[in-house]
């Protein structure tokens, strides 16, 4: 069955829920965190869930995983299925030519990891990539054509998450997505949408305006997208693995495709590439164990330093306002620390630990003011919102108790709009993700530093944050899309389960999003009041009302105590979660 709100008005539905969940009695306090971790309490008998449950932000990658459950493979293999047809059916939000990580908790050993499948920076690229000649960033040149891809990480991820962790053949778990890609789907208001709003990047690649636009233009309601090059590349790299995308024929034309258009790629980048395993961040919070993303996502540590800063206020906050604005000020001060701090931990030293100790929290909020905003002091570039829809995330959970958190991304919508011909693998702009120039923002306002510089070979800091959340009576499987925005929304997520708010409830919430820079307080209808509104800009807080909703929250809810789950698909979105 599938427990997925309704989406017949998005707009009510998000502002009709009750304002600010994710306040009324938190309860702050009692906040202990401790260093990552690979591994999960294993003590006792292991339970299993009574059902399997897949949410995912497309109906057909949701139905593909559920077939390789049925097939008998595990959520892994059902992991691999829902890449690959995300893939081919959102190419606007993720695909085999961007990256993104797999946050995976194996039962019978408790084993966890994650997979990080980030893209690379070519081994010709430099800090200057993107400057022109009198040392100004050029921000076009960072998000449209070649030049702004990195070397995709999700063939090399599915890949060693099939031989690593699934059970059955790569070829079986591939070929919902190839037929997906060969046979077509017909595409929904949300693909005409984004491809109108990246049409001029589109069409400034014949072969990714052929393989994505009728006649140039955007594809009329009701069409049918085929993409038979793209079923070709899913079969050499079915029947090959690894070498079947990452050398061969693939290579060939991906690198020749990228270096007739002005691009720096070669077959020795190609070849280096290699899926990373990396310890996940891990924390226990009132009762409650944490495990998220670690660099190059930002997502794990950010969350960590916001729950040690919220425990840290001293008198806790007792009102809506007050707490809206302490939230406001802990994630104001964790995205500064972002770009000061963090970056690919292959390239950069980072002080992990200090970071996440609640000691450093009491430092980072020493000077909060429980009346006043804190300027962002830095000179900041306004830089208009992404939607936050261009990134995809799925949550998977299988009969034995394994779990898969995932997020993937091609960075803007469609990416850089680029695709070498003949591979119909649509190329990320994921290089805007790096800090082309220190104190310069990227396309989502993020400012960084010299930790996240280009540099060859180094994989750019990201967002993305795959979480698990569990207690010794429930766990919970989560994330989001969103860009920046991403580390926020999943907090507010793991706030309200660990309130005890219904799943559909924290996942339709309205949302409030502050990252240092631009120094603003971003808002959904419906997630302040008008007095709260009020309040706050007399407290200094620049507040900015959202157009449009933002995120796609991908949940499962796992009842230990009773054996039921639960699965919801964001009302925002046009996603499916399904329980069975």
């Amino acid at each position: 069955m599938s427990t997925s709100p309704g989406r017949a008005d998005v707009a009510r539905s998000v502002a009709g829920r009750r304002r600010a969940l994710w306040l009324g009695g938190l309860g702050f306090a009692a906040l202990l965190l401790a260093s990552a971790g690979v591994r999960a309490a294993c003590d006792g008998p292991q339970v299993r869930p009574a059902q399997a449950a897949i949410a995912s932000a497309h109906p057909l990658a949701t139905e593909a995983g559920l077939k390789i459950l049925d097939a008998g493979g595990n959520a892994f293999d059902a992991a691999v299925a829902v890449t690959a047809a995300l893939a081919v059916v959102e190419p606007y939000g993720s695909g085999f030519g961007g990256g993104g990580f797999w946050l995976l908790h194996r039962a019978h050993d408790c084993h966890e990891t994650m997979l990080d499948g980030r893209e690379r920076a070519p081994l010709a690229a430099h800090r200057d990539l993107f400057l022109d000649d009198a040392g100004q960033f050029v921000p076009e040149s960072a998000l449209v054509g070649p030049l702004s891809a990195g070397i995709p990480g999700t063939p090399a991820g599915l890949v060693q998450l099939a031989e690593g962790y699934g059970r059955l053949p790569l070829a079986q778990t591939l070929a919902p997505a190839v037929g997906l890609a060969r046979d077509g789907f017909d595409i929904g208001d949300g693909y005409r949408r984004v491809a109108a709003w990246r049409l001029s990047a589109l069409r400034a690649s014949p072969a990714g305006a052929a393989q994505f636009l009728v006649d140039d233009e955007v594809p009329p309601r009701g069409h049918r997208l085929r993409q038979p090059d793209l079923a070709d590349t899913l079969e050499r790299l079915a029947s090959g693995g690894h070498a079947g995308f990452y050398a061969g024929e693939t290579a060939e034309r991906l690198v020749s495709g990228v270096r007739a258009a002005g691009g720096i790629w070669t077959l020795e980048d190609l070849a280096e590439y290699r899926a990373v395993e990396r310890e996940p961040i891990v924390a226990q919070f009132r009762g409650w164990r944490l495990v998220s993303a670690a660099p190059p996502s930002s997502g794990g540590v950010l969350l960590v330093q916001i729950l040690n800063m919220l425990s840290a206020i001293e008198p806790q906050p007792e009102s809506d306002t007050q707490r809206v604005h302490a939230l406001t000020e802990t994630m104001r001060r964790a995205y500064r620390d972002r770009a000061r701090y963090l970056g690919d931990p292959d390239h950069v030293e980072m002080p992990i630990e200090r970071l996440t100790h609640p000691h450093y929290a009491a430092g980072l909020i020493r000077d909060f003011d429980p009346t006043r905003a804190t300027p962002s002091t830095t000179p900041e570039t306004d830089v208009p919102a992404s939607e936050g829809r261009d990134t995809t995330h799925f949550s998977i959970l299988d009969r034995e108790g394994n779990r898969v958190a995932a997020t993937l991304s091609i960075n803007y919508p469609f990416g850089s709009g680029f695709v070498p011909p003949g591979t119909g693998v649509l190329l990320n702009d994921e290089m805007d993700d790096f800090s082309a120039q220190p104190g310069v923002a990227n396309a989502y306002g993020l400012v960084g530093g010299e930790a996240n510089a280009i540099a060859p070979g180094k994989r750019m800091l990201s967002s993305m944050s795959p979480t698990f959340l569990e207690s010794s009576e429930t766990v919970a499987i989560l994330g989001t899309p969103g860009g920046s925005r991403i580390i926020t929304m999943v907090l507010q997520g793991v706030l309200g389960a660990v309130d005890g708010v219904p799943l559909e409830d924290w996942i339709a919430r309205p949302r409030i999003h502050h990252q240092y820079l631009p120094d603003r307080l971003e808002f959904e209808s419906g997630a302040l009041s008008p007095a709260e509104q009020r309040d706050l800009t007399a407290m200094g807080h620049r507040l900015e009302l959202l157009i449009r909703p933002i995120g796609d929250m991908q949940a499962i809810l796992w009842d230990r105590a009773n054996g039921q789950v639960k699965a919801a698909s964001d009302p925002r979105g046009a996603g499916h979660a399904e329980v069975r």
